[in-house]
């Protein structure tokens, strides 16, 4: 089992609003390099999405919930398909979208139990959860040309430093995708 974390990043390691729906005043900035950019499995998910688990909390989970279910090219169908947890103290019907349901347990102690490759999609709160407890294996991030100089950033800067391996770097449209994984001593 793997801890795999997908995320779009500006140069300057803000992770905040890349789609706008937050409503920040710097929100939108992945999607203002076109839907090529970010359609369809940029971060080479592959079989790990067919057969992981999602693992999302309630505010990318409630976004992604009215996303989604509506769409139908090859690549939807897979994340309508796969399984997904969803990380929430308040959250109690997941039916809008399939295959959803919400953590029965902590996130850690869940986490360490999975079986399968836990795929984390957004969700800060929980990537900051797993990180702080040592959990997360591998990076997947499309990193865009832009600079904000301000929000939420993917690593905290209160944390010790964290030592990987680059696995890949591709371009992709306006962005560059690259793979990183955690080295372990």
């Amino acid at each position: 089992m793997s801890v795999i974390v997908i995320e779009f990043v500006t140069l300057d390691g803000i992770v905040s609003d890349p789609d706008g729906s937050a409503g920040t005043s710097a929100g939108g900035w992945a999607f203002r390099h076109g839907p090529e950019t970010v359609a369809g499995d940029k971060f080479r998910l592959g079989s790990t999405l067919d057969d992981g688990v999602l693992l999302l909390g309630r505010t990318t989970w409630q976004l992604f919930s009215r996303i989604w279910p509506g769409r139908d090219d090859p690549f939807a169908a897979r994340m309508n398909a796969a399984p997904k947890l969803v990380a929430s103290r308040t959250l109690t019907d997941t039916s809008a979208w399939v295959n959803s349901q919400v953590m029965d347990g902590g996130l850690v102690d869940v986490v360490k139990r999975e079986e399968r490759d836990v795929i984390v999609i957004g969700s800060l709160s929980v990537v900051h959860a797993l990180m702080a407890e040592d959990l997360v294996d591998e990076y997947r991030l499309l990193t865009f040309p832009t600079i904000l100089g301000t929000g939420e950033r993917l690593f905290p800067t209160d944390r010790p430093p964290t030592h990987l391996e680059c696995l890949s770097a591709e371009r992709s449209g306006a962005a560059v995708l690259t793979r990183h994984r955690r080295t372990r001593a």
